[in-house]
């Protein structure tokens, strides 16, 4: 078993049974580093989530287009981005703009597009992913496509 497996493991593997309603009206931007666990998510994590539309970035390129392509529901720091932040670390896939930035000016940006209403998730724990997501989407906002 490689590492990613157990991060996914991990993830899999959270002590919340709460139920989920349907979310398929909703949307997750996910902003992580590595490009492989992001495509790891997106096929478990809706399913589990109430089938929330979900894209996951691993570049700041790729997340402030995203940020300003639409409005979401939730904006998903994942534990990885959250590890490098908490280390003072630059968070992989920066770009000029965004050299040096930690996750206070990754929020800002995030109000900047987003507005205050969006919900945004940060954790460093794989197993708060998902009851972290399910909240943030019971009390989020429908998206606007």
């Amino acid at each position: 078993m490689d590492s990613r497996d157990q991060l996914m493991n991990r993830i899999l593997t959270t002590n919340d049974t709460t139920q989920v309603g349907d979310h398929s009206g909703k949307s997750i931007l996910a902003r992580g580093c590595d490009p492989e666990m992001g495509r790891r998510s997106l096929k478990v994590l809706p399913p589990l989530l109430g089938n929330p539309e979900m894209v996951s970035v691993s570049n700041d390129h790729d997340f402030i287009e995203q940020l300003k392509s639409k409005k979401w529901s939730v904006v998903f720091f994942a534990p990885g981005a959250c590890r490098y932040n908490e280390a003072q670390l630059p968070i992989p896939g920066n770009i000029e703009s965004t050299k040096g930035w930690g996750l206070e000016e990754y929020r800002a940006l995030v109000y900047k597009y987003q507005g205050e209403d969006v919900k945004i998730v940060e954790t460093m724990d794989e197993q708060q992913i998902i009851p972290f997501l399910k909240s943030a989407l019971e009390i989020s906002v429908t998206s606007i496509k």
